[in-house]
């Protein structure tokens, strides 16, 4: 951010500074001279860009209503809408400047919130979550709570299962009195079942360092309650290494409990002093101490194997985007596991079934099931290749492909070479052949001629349609390797046929 501030001082732009930053902390020395907005002022962002053209300096920071649901906007996915439901915070942790920026607690209305749910659903929207710094906070200042907003949203999302919901991150303290509430919600068929539950750390007296307001067995409640009654919950968890205080005691306590539940996700992050906060003032563990606890604790997370045991099984995901690697389209199941399955890009936006084909670490890899319906579709969108598109990690490459999609630095070039035709596995013998892949080809466009009624037409006219100049690299070279095989047999035998003459 000072950097950015810097580049564009220094090029004299105007400039307009907004978010959590300048709300909470309006005296860094960066802030000096630029226009800037709070994080509940962003309904006046056009006004404050207006006059910072005109050449003024405006510092609107004051919070006096909740920003409006309905402004403006271009979803970054226009399958999922991000739907605040709450700013501001009851809690207060020593280490966080959430407080600094958004202040107390302010819950939308149900009924405003209902509203918005049927407007973005009429716009398209396949996926909603429910954004808040602590959604089981939802409605104490208004006379409400969170299990009557989940009811009231799930009552108007499609009985078809077509568009689903996402609760978003709440704290351990006050979603205690409403677990088997939330509990029944998560098991709705429209609900995702998993919830960010951050518990930061293992130890009580570290909790208490920072004012958490709950203690290790609260935390395993929660945790234990949800896993009992919502079949195939996930829970993701944070984690926060070398907060001032925190004894190698302490750490064994958090090391210990992410063994025990072998959370699927795990956010995990070192101390960082935030100016102005009560922890900033704390005595601080030492840095390379801090480092070297970070580093256990990833290697003990990365050493479970959350997905295990999902090879095999038919789950219903939702598909919502593109994955990194340009190939994969991203779908979740139920349980928010992710999913990469190599499918056309007209699939985003449904719900299919899919068969688990390999596990990773991060993510697990599937292919569409086919239904007659399904087949017709795919192999209309797929093309020349009238075969439907399935992706078969194969076991050399499961361990690189399977990693996070966004930190995975090579799994464009891995797992593109993992998408093959329905006979590859049987033929992956002859997969460095050149002439047996040139006999895998002609085999394929073989069966092709032979799908149905329905394609015979269309595949006679590829194939019978296909000319010498649309032959493939690899078709050229074979052409070009057999012609001049002719020519040095032809050569070969004048030479011979000279030599015969001369020898006489």
């Amino acid at each position: 951010m000072e950097t950015l501030i810097s580049k564009c001082k220094s090029a004299k732009k105007p400039l307009v500074v907004a978010g959590c930053v300048p709300q909470g902390s309006r005296d860094l020395k960066e802030l000096e001279g630029v226009s800037i907005v709070g994080v509940q002022q962003i309904d006046r962002v056009v006004e404050v860009v207006e006059e910072t053209l005109k050449g003024h300096e405006v510092r609107l920071l004051t919070r006096k209503t909740l920003p409006a649901l309905d402004l403006p906007k271009v979803r970054k996915n226009k399958f999922i809408e991000i739907l605040p439901i709450n700013v501001g915070c009851l809690g207060a942790c020593t280490y966080c400047k959430t407080k600094h920026a958004r202040g107390h607690l302010g819950s939308y209305t149900v009924d405003s919130l209902v509203d918005r749910i049927r407007t973005v659903m009429a716009d398209g929207v396949k996926e909603i979550w429910l954004s808040s710094e602590d959604t089981g906070a939802y409605g104490r200042d208004i006379g409400v709570n969170l299990p009557i907003l989940l009811n009231a949203i799930v009552a108007e999302l499609p009985p078809d299962r077509s568009t689903m919901l996402r609760i978003g991150m709440t704290n351990p303290p006050f979603i205690l009195e409403h677990l088997k509430d939330i509990a029944k919600v998560l098991c709705h068929p429209c609900v995702y079942s998993f919830l960010h539950v951050p518990v930061q750390s293992g130890s009580d007296s570290v909790l208490s360092a920072m004012n958490r307001e709950y203690n290790v067995g609260e935390f395993r409640t929660v945790v234990n309650t949800l896993s009992q009654l919502v079949p195939g919950m996930q829970i993701a968890t944070d984690i926060i290494c070398g907060f001032p205080g925190e004894t190698d005691e302490d750490f064994a306590q958090t090391v210990s409990l992410i063994n025990e539940y072998k959370f699927p996700q795990v956010h995990i992050s070192q101390f960082y002093p935030r100016p102005g906060t009560p922890a900033a003032r704390m005595k601080k563990v030492p840095s390379n101490v801090v480092k070297n606890r970070s580093r256990e604790l990833t290697s003990v997370f990365e050493s479970f194997s959350p997905y295990q045991g999902m090879e095999g099984r038919v789950e219903k995901i939702w598909i919502t985007e593109i994955a990194t690697d340009g190939v994969h389209l991203v779908g979740h199941t139920k349980g928010y596991v992710q999913v990469l399955v190599a499918a056309p890009e007209s699939m985003l936006g449904t719900s299919t079934d899919v068969k688990i084909t390999s596990v990773g670490r991060w993510s697990v890899f599937a292919e569409v099931i086919q239904t007659p319906d399904r087949r017709k579709e795919d192999t209309k969108s797929i093309g020349n290749e009238s075969i439907p598109n399935k992706c078969f990690p194969s076991s050399e490459l499961e361990e690189t492909c399977s990693c996070a999609v966004q930190s995975c630095e090579r799994e464009d070039t891995l797992c593109k070479s993992t998408i093959q035709l329905d006979n590859s596995r049987l033929e992956d013998h002859n997969r460095r052949n050149v002439i047996g892949w040139f006999l895998r080809k002609r085999k394929v466009h073989g069966a092709a001629k032979m799908k149905g009624h329905l394609l015979e037409s269309k595949v006679k006219q590829q194939t019978e349609g296909r000319s010498i100049g649309n032959l493939g690299f690899t078709d050229w070279a074979l052409l070009g390797g057999m012609l001049l095989s002719s020519l040095t047999i032809v050569a070969l035998l004048l030479l011979l046929g000279f030599r015969t003459l001369s020898s006489k």
